[in-house]
């Protein structure tokens, strides 16, 4: 008897509506401006469509898009254009001024410790989750969280918004 994957039954219009929020907010996370994440984002969906891959559970397929999204983010950095391109800023509509200054310091974070801070508090995933995406044990989510906090608290005393 074969098992019924979940990619059968569902179309990828859905697929991407889903997942859409999730991927573009991590690649934004992580490479810091509009133009990037849109690259990362477009990236992660074609290689959903060409690979057709098949998971059994959605929790599977909502780690795989995680892992590819981070992957594409890793890739992008290596690259030889994203070392030669000049930074351009965005004009990024926020919901208040806090919301605006936390953007920008979490931007002064290393790209490994703002991934981990966006799954842990805008995706609302634990630390075991984190570690299972990201391939990495609880204990080291669990320090670069710390570190993550101490840096980020650092930064803005350094800034003196505190």
């Amino acid at each position: 008897m074969e098992k019924q994957s979940l990619c059968a039954d569902d179309c990828e219009e859905k697929i991407i509506k889903q997942y859409s929020e999730l991927v573009y907010r991590l690649a934004f996370a992580r490479m810091g401006t509009r133009h990037d994440a849109d690259e990362i984002f477009q990236e992660v969906f074609l290689r959903f469509i060409r690979k057709k891959p098949v998971f059994h559970e959605e929790e599977h397929r909502k780690a795989w898009f995680i892992r590819v999204t981070i992957n594409c983010s890793k890739s992008f950095w290596r690259s030889s254009w994203f070392k030669n391109v000049q930074p351009i800023d965005d004009d990024i509509a926020f919901e208040t001024k806090e919301a605006m200054d936390l953007y920008y310091e979490l931007q002064k974070l290393p790209p490994k410790y703002r991934g981990v801070i966006y799954l842990f508090y805008y995706e609302d995933m634990s630390i075991e989750e984190i570690g299972k995406a990201l391939n990495r044990k609880n204990s080291t989510v669990r320090t670069q969280l710390t570190r993550a906090r101490a840096a980020l608290k650092a930064v803005i005393k350094e800034d003196d918004y505190v």
